[in-house]
């Protein structure tokens, strides 16, 4: 056993660092961006074309939100090539299993992580916003200067839980063939005809990988709560 376990280690862990941390730490990336975006859509209250904008992003957020991500996976690489449009998309959209993977991840992370933000700003007291603007401010520097500071601080404990999860989330990119770890376990499991032990120790190195994360989240709130008492 110990044999097996010194020889499949190391494979894990190349997969652990070459695929899924970094499938996990692009995809919250992006998906973070398309977040913040798509929240400040939805707390607009202009009319016009922002009106259509809400729409399509509270479509976007109920759809992602409402699907299995293993399901979104799917569409992506394997349902995409057959979306054929003559003159247009004669082969359908073809996409690397990684790049599949970041695509989906960021959907999925943006989805559910624009509703942590969005929340996250609301809660900061309207009275902010007025402040700014009496000292000259235009919206805009108000809201980066004042509001996403002060909603960062609310909105960094869920955030820190999304990507955490999305690290665990990330196994399911095997499902597209991307070399990650619970992939590399599987064909591990296959040649030696170990599953069990194979599949145990690639759980516990994405336990030892969302506890060093945890870790790094309690440090950050105890931070920013030291900074918020300070002030």
């Amino acid at each position: 056993m110990w044999e097996i376990i010194q020889t499949s280690l190391p494979q894990l862990l190349a997969a652990g660092f070459k695929y899924t941390i970094p499938l996990a730490l692009i995809s919250f990336f992006f998906g973070l961006i398309i977040a913040l975006v798509t929240a400040l859509i939805r707390l607009s209250r202009q009319y016009g074309l922002f009106m259509l904008l809400r729409w399509l992003a509270q479509f976007y957020v109920w759809l992602f939100r409402s699907t299995p991500l293993l399901v979104q996976l799917f569409i992506v690489f394997f349902g995409l090539p057959y979306l054929r449009i003559k003159g247009v998309l004669p082969h359908g959209i073809k996409l690397e299993p990684f790049t599949a993977g970041i695509i989906t991840f960021s959907l999925n992370t943006g989805a559910y992580a624009s509703e942590t933000i969005r929340a996250a700003i609301s809660a900061v007291p309207s009275g902010q916003w007025e402040a700014g603007a009496a000292i000259g401010m235009t919206r805009l520097q108000v809201l980066w200067r004042i509001i996403i500071p002060q909603a960062f601080r609310v909105a960094l404990p869920p955030l820190s839980n999304s990507f955490i999860s999305l690290v665990k989330d990330t196994s399911l990119a095997a499902s597209i063939t991307i070399m990650e770890m619970f992939e590399v376990s599987q064909q591990i499991a296959a040649a030696n005809y170990q599953p069990l032990l194979m599949y145990t120790l690639v759980a516990l190195i994405y336990a030892v990988f969302t506890t060093v994360l945890s870790g790094i989240q309690h440090y950050l709130e105890k931070r920013l709560g030291s900074q918020i008492r300070v002030s």
